[in-house]
This record gives C-alpha cells, structure tokens and sequence, in this order.
C-alpha cells in the first residue's frame, strides 16, 4: 500500500503541479496567437481577393442542406398520414334516465345503449342492417315452429367464466317469469328454451314464425350469478346497478352527476378478452341528459365526443367546424293513427277524407335532412315490389266532396252533422318532430273544416306513463306517434285484430289472414304476396296515415371515427353495430406501401 504523504509535502507538489499547468496554458496561448497571424491576418487580403468564391461555395452548401431539409419533409409527407388511431375514450350523450342496467327492464335510449355495449346476444344485426350471428355460429329450423342455435365456444362473461347455452336457457325462463316483470315477457310466452349441450339450445314455439330469428338479438344474462336470486328481487337486486356481461365493453362504475335533473354517467372498460377481438377504443363514457336542450349545451362545452338520436331541431344548430352529422333512416314509422272505437272515425268515408285532406310532402320537407316516404304499414324495401303500392295524393278538392256528400256541412270554419261537430282529440308525446308535424296536421285539416284540439304528453315526467296513461286505454280520437317496425316486415302486433300493439282496433278478415300467414313461412315466394295483399288492403281501410320514414340523427366531433358512410341502422340502438372499431383520437401513422 503506497504511504500517504503529510500535508506540508502535498501543498508543496500541488503548488509544483500548478505552475507547470500554467507555462504550458501560456505556451498553448502563443502558439494559437501565432498561428493566427500567420493563417487568417497575414493572409486576410488574399481571402479577400477569393471572396466572391468562398460565398459561392458557402451558398452552394446552404442550398444543398435546404435541398436535402425539403426531401426529407417531402418524403416523410409521402409516407405518413393523419388517421384514426387505436386508444382513448369516447364519451357519448344519451336521453335518461337510466334507472337500471338489467336487460329485462331496460325502456330508455340511455338504457338500452349501455345494454347493447356491456351485453352479447346471439344474433345481432350488423352495419349492413343483416342479422348476423353474435354468440351463435348457425341456426336450423323445422317447419319455423322448432329453431336450434349452436354458440360459439370462446365466449366469456366479463368476470372470466364461460358463456354457454345454461345461460340463454336460464336468461329465456327469466324473461317469460311473471315474477320477473321483465318488459321483455309478454313477447315470450308459450316459448320453451331447452338446453341440448353447453353449446346448443333448442327453442320450441307454440306456432309457426318465420320471423322468430329476429327474436333472438335479446342479451343474455349470468345463471351462476343470478340463479339464486329470486325472480320477484331480481329489479332491484344489485346486478342491475352494476352487472357483468359479455360484450365489448365490460361495466366499471355508475356515477350520479346530479340526482335533480338525472345526470349520470356509465363508465365502460373496452374487455381485453372480448371473443370478437378488443375494441379499438380504451373506454367508453355513456352521460345522460334529459332533454335535447341539455345535449346541446353538452356538445357546446365539449363535455361528450359525440350524441346519439338528436332531434332534427338540435341537428341545424350543431356547430359544423366542430361536429360531424349522420344521417340514416331506420325501420320505424311516424304516423297519424285512427282509434276506430270512436263512432266518427270508424266510417272509413271520413277516413278517407282525412287522408285526403293530409300533404305529407309538406310536412316531410319542414323537418331537418327531409326523411323518407312511408307510405305503408312496413318499410318498402322489405317486400320486394311494394314500392309500387302508395297512396293517394293530397286532394282538398276531394276531401270536402267526401265530406259533404257524408252530411257534414262547413259553417264558420268547422263542418258540423245533426249539431255534432267534426272534431278530435289527438294526443302525441313531447317530441319536436311529431309536435311540427302535428302542427301543419291541424293547419291541413282546418283547411276542410276538421277541427283538432292537441294534447302533447310530457315523457319526461316520471310520475306519468304514456303507455298506461295513453296507449294502452287507446286514450285517444287521434295518435300521432312511431311505430318501431323492425328489420322484418311482420307488423302482425300493430295491424292484426288480435295484436297487443293495436292501437288503432283495426280489424279485416283480408289482412288478418294475410299477416298470420305471411309470418307462418320463412318461404319469401310465399310471403311477399301475403304482404302485398295486406298492404293494399290496410291503404284502402286507412287505419293509418304513413307520414314519414324515421330518422336516427347522430353527431361526433371530427377526430373521431364512428358510424361509417354506408351503414345500415335498423334502430337507434343498433348504431352500435361496428363499435369495436371506433375510434377517438387521430394521430401520425406511416403508409402502407
């Protein structure tokens, strides 16, 4: 080990060390003086004299660096792109409230959104608007009276256990439980489901439907965390605030914003493990809002990325640098529907005359994005060669013949018959749409001395129901309300004598027959002419007048990605279709060579 010199000794070296530093900095320092001289001042006239060369030289390098800078940006605008990218949250506004989260008793859109994005079913329709297989992989069926399903294998519950047929046996009986209360019931009586093997279920109706494949886009539910559970606490048991499904999203949090005004938010994790691959986004944020009133300051805040089912009114006020419209007609009906229990409105003379006397043309072209004709009891396009059925034109001319040749002759503004007035009580809920066309309704109608007295119906309220209130007593002379018709043309529950959804009491012995043997064939030969008979029928008793095609208004800032050009919607809720590969957030990606 070397010894360590004492302190005198070091200070000494140091100061040693120190002094031949600096002799050799000043002869560094002298050199560089020298050299100076002799390179740069000596020699300044004769860089002088080249100048004009060493600037040549200098711009010509500037130029090629610029040169090579502007490849380079050029290049790497040739090979990257602004596009959608994978990541991030998307928060959409919906109507509420939602009071639970449980499929069996989900009524409103915010409801009925988080079930579609938390829950899987066996058949959904796709963003084409086909019915394509979810957790089912094929379907067969026996004379339309027996359907067995086969379910896929990889499927999960978000809790990591599997899914299978046990699962959509017990979610069926659930359903068809009086003690349940499910909203879903009354559509399931007399149906059996019967489990073959954990991936095969058997269903077995009462009747032939061929429609029945329509049926099966219900969620299902968890036996092993539901079954014992009773049926008659199942509403208010927790699951229905904080379930676990099988879809792309799994259930995080439920948050009350404001118990005053129902503000809530649905917090969704995209599921890692989701059978059909992990949705593109992170998370997904559903907020409710009461109103369109409420929506609108939403979109203006920037509190939500995008809204679902706006109204038309809330469509023309939408900031367009800022959001992105969509515009899709859906398989649902907006029309003036006639209780034919009144004993004015069970002539069909002055039906007739009342569909006469309406311009649905006018009332189409007052309303945002103009929707469709709808003419008929079904969307044309599902019967091949309906569209050549329509109805009558608008005639006044022929509305007040009608009427006078009836009896009811026109005194100060009202037609009038053995000192009873033509007038009418007509009810529709609180919705712009149906309030602006009913508006124009009593306009036309006054015009041939009908008199409506209008009553809106305030659904926001939750101390009423317009289904007990209104519907279901066919409290009413008039209704003007949407009729949700579905990707098949079966309208049996609307039109057929015996139908729940008869609002209008009609009944023909033509179109009864016609609607229930149309649906007991799945054969479209035999089929399209028993809706072809019942469509002309149904035009020439006027149950009904067709006054629009409906439809589903969606807006999203522009970074996003969601609904695409060409897709499909069968209903509001099925806007849903593609949102495994929604996007939220756009970034810099390389081309694809």
């Amino acid at each position: 080990m070397t010894e360590k010199l004492p302190y005198w000794k070091r200070r000494l070296e140091l100061k040693h060390r120190s002094k031949k530093i600096k002799r050799h900095m000043r002869r560094a320092e002298g050199a560089t003086v020298r050299h100076a001289r002799r390179f740069i001042i000596n020699r300044w006239d004769k860089i002088r004299e080249i100048r004009f060369h060493v600037i040549g030289w200098l711009a010509g390098v500037g130029a090629l660096i610029g040169i090579v800078g502007l490849q380079m940006v050029w290049f790497q605008q040739s090979y990257v792109t602004t596009a959608p990218i994978e990541g991030g949250t998307y928060a959409e506004a919906v109507r509420g409230p939602i009071e639970t989260l449980n499929p069996l008793y989900a009524t409103t859109p915010a409801e009925l959104s988080a079930v579609k994005l938390v829950f899987s079913s066996l058949y959904k329709y796709d963003t084409t608007g086909n019915l394509k297989g979810d957790l089912a992989t094929s379907i067969t069926s026996k004379d339309d009276e027996e359907f067995t399903v086969t379910l896929r294998r990889d499927a999960k519950w978000h809790d990591g256990e599997p899914l299978t047929a046990k699962d959509v046996v017990f979610t069926v009986n659930t359903m068809r439980d009086p003690a349940a209360r499910s909203v879903l019931a009354p559509s399931w009586q007399g149906i059996a489901a019967e489990y073959i093997d954990d991936q095969t279920v058997r269903f077995l109706l009462p009747a032939a439907y061929a429609a029945f494949p329509q049926a099966l886009t219900f969620a299902i539910l968890p036996q092993h965390l539901l079954e014992s559970v009773e049926p008659s606490t199942l509403r208010e048991n927790t699951y229905s605030t904080n379930p676990v499904g099988s879809g792309p999203f799994a259930f995080q949090l439920l948050q009350t914003v404001s118990s005053q005004i129902d503000r809530k938010i649905v917090y969704l994790n995209a599921d890692n493990s989701y059978y059909k691959g992990r949705p593109h986004l992170d998370r997904f944020q559903l907020h409710t809002y009461k109103d369109n009133d409420a929506i609108k300051q939403a979109l203006r805040t920037g509190e939500v990325t995008g809204a679902s089912d706006i109204s038309g009114e809330l469509a023309r006020a939408i900031d367009s640098k800022r959001y992105d419209l969509v515009v899709r007609p859906v398989n649902s009906g907006v029309y003036t529907i006639f209780n034919l229990s009144n004993p004015i409105l069970k002539d069909k003379k002055i039906r007739t005359a009342l569909r006469y006397a309406t311009d649905t043309e006018a009332i189409r072209e007052q309303m945002f994005s103009e929707p469709q004709v709808l003419d008929l009891p079904f969307i044309p396009e599902q019967v091949a060669g309906s569209e050549k059925i329509t109805a009558p034109k608008v005639n006044v001319a022929q509305a007040a013949k009608i009427l006078n040749k009836e009896g009811w002759k026109l005194k100060d503004g009202i037609r009038t018959k053995k000192g009873k007035e033509l007038r009418f009580r007509v009810v529709t809920r609180q919705n712009t749409e149906y309030e602006s066309a009913l508006k124009l309704l009593i306009k036309q109608w006054s015009a041939v001395g009908v008199q409506l007295d209008a009553e809106i119906y305030d659904t926001n309220d939750t101390t009423k129901s317009f289904a007990s209130d209104i519907l279901q007593p066919r409290n009413y002379d008039i209704l003007v309300d949407e009729l949700v018709i579905g990707a098949d043309p079966d309208v049996f529950a609307f039109w057929h004598s015996g139908g729940l959804l008869n609002f209008s009491e009609y009944g023909n012995d033509i179109s009864d027959d016609a609607l229930a043997s149309a649906r007991s064939t799945s054969d479209p030969a035999l089929r399209v002419p028993k809706y072809m008979t019942f469509a002309r029928q149904w035009l020439a008793d006027v149950p009904a007048i067709g006054l629009y095609r409906s439809n589903f208004i969606y807006a999203h800032t522009k970074a996003t990605n969601v609904i695409g050009k060409d897709e499909t919607i069968v209903s509001p809720s099925d806007h849903y279709a593609g949102v495994q590969y929604w996007t939220a957030e756009r970034g810099r990606v390389y081309k694809t060579p």
